[in-house]
């Protein structure tokens, strides 16, 4: 057998060789879904003014993630109700819900993911994050929060924090004449959902 033959029947092996293995990955690719438990989700706020700090929380509705770990592109939707809103004091929640968050005008706050990074499937412990869009008070806004991580089996837990500048959002500010408060809002999450892949979805079908 000539070099030449012998150079062309090796890049014909390297080129399927090369082909298999994109083949086996994509079959062994899996989609990572991962369903949030409203029950074991505590959504915290701080707002800070000249006297206190005021605290409070939220409840969620409802919130699922699904990505691709090879790239990180993500769908689905974490829905918290704003008209949950409790800091124990009843006249001052009415006053959130009706003239800040005007929540009967935008029901709903949600967090829509569009990518996740730093996940390894596999790995008990890892610190991710995820990029997405926030929408609250009718405006959408780009955020990425950056949640560590523990995987158990099919559990996994999660917390996070970031800051809402809910003025520089177009929301109102509820300071007074003798009470003002900072113009950002601390908000503080953690929660405990069930993750599965697409393979395991499909068995337990």
């Amino acid at each position: 057998m000539s070099s030449l033959h012998k150079s062309k029947s090796g890049q014909h092996l390297a080129a399927l060789t090369t082909l298999l293995i994109a083949l086996c990955a994509a079959a062994t690719a899996q989609q990572a879904h991962i369903k949030l438990d409203p029950a074991k989700t505590r959504i915290e706020w701080t707002l800070g003014d000249v006297l206190h700090t005021v605290e409070g929380t939220f409840q969620l509705k409802s919130g699922t993630i699904s990505f691709d770990p090879r790239t990180g592109e993500a769908s689905g939707q974490i829905v918290v109700d704003p008209t949950s809103g409790n800091s124990g004091n009843g006249m001052r929640d009415s006053k959130m819900k009706k003239d800040v968050l005007e929540s009967s005008r935008y029901p709903e706050i949600v967090f829509y993911p569009k990518h996740v990074s730093g996940y390894v499937a596999g790995q008990e412990s890892s610190t991710v994050q995820v990029a997405g869009n926030f929408t609250i008070h009718g405006g959408t806004h780009e955020i990425t929060l950056t949640m560590p991580i523990s995987v158990k089996n099919t559990g996994v837990e999660a917390h996070t924090k970031f800051v809402v500048p809910y003025e520089e959002w177009g929301m109102k500010n509820p300071s007074t004449l003798f009470l003002k408060v900072e113009k950002t809002v601390q908000i503080s999450i953690s929660t405990v959902g069930d993750l599965q892949t697409s393979a395991a979805a499909h068995a337990s079908n």
